[in-house]
């Protein structure tokens, strides 16, 4: 495994939305990112930032009905980018756990790219929106990475009242726990960290 190809570009086309995804595993944490949805932006270029991605998503979908639509095709579309960059997984960490405060805000967020998609979604966001952002979407995003990229991921509210402050814990959270697994470990550079022998 080298750091020089883990990259991927996915583009996803449906009769609601035109998702593309140009992913750098390994980048410097820099990001081109236009969804259409302003508070979704600004969390993903937390993921950008915090987890050190080079990310360029590109998305068009029916925002004249809700946000739904492009908040679950980006996060499938992400999901699915995150797999193909990381191929057979050898030779990465795997794990990945982070708590990660904001002013009164604390959440862990602990992963596995371990082949079997589960989500464990323990926050308690308590306001419907955060601007035009409906709160019900974060959930609705990390499903989407979960499946496409088919990792285990429990993420755990242990402090917040700031709906605000919570999700972009999350996400910042998700992003240092993210970088942590995906980093190659020095000590197994050409084997699949499974006693399995496969992920």
């Amino acid at each position: 495994m080298s750091y020089a190809n883990r990259i991927a570009r996915v583009q996803r086309q449906t009769g609601e939305t035109d998702v593309t995804v140009e992913l750098n595993l390994d980048g410097h944490g820099k990001s081109q990112v236009a969804t259409g949805i302003p508070f979704l932006d600004h969390m993903l270029q937390q993921i950008c930032s915090h987890g050190l991605l080079d990310l360029n998503i590109q998305a068009k979908g029916d925002l004249y009905i809700d946000d739904h639509h492009t908040n679950e095709d980006v996060g499938i579309t992400l999901g699915q980018a995150l797999g193909q960059a990381l191929g057979d997984r050898k030779g990465i960490v795997r794990f990945g756990h982070f708590i990660a405060p904001l002013d009164e805000a604390l959440v862990q967020v602990v992963l596995d790219f371990s082949g079997r998609p589960y989500l464990v979604y323990g926050l308690e966001i308590p306001t419907q929106r955060v601007g035009t952002y409906d709160t019900q979407l974060v959930r609705e995003f990390f499903q989407a990475i979960v499946n496409h990229a088919q990792i285990t991921l429990h993420i755990r509210q242990l402090e917040g009242i700031n709906s605000h402050h919570i999700i972009e814990a999350t996400f910042k959270a998700f992003a240092r726990s993210l970088r942590m697994a995906t980093e190659i470990d020095p000590r197994r550079t050409h084997e699949i960290p499974s006693s399995k022998g496969v992920l």
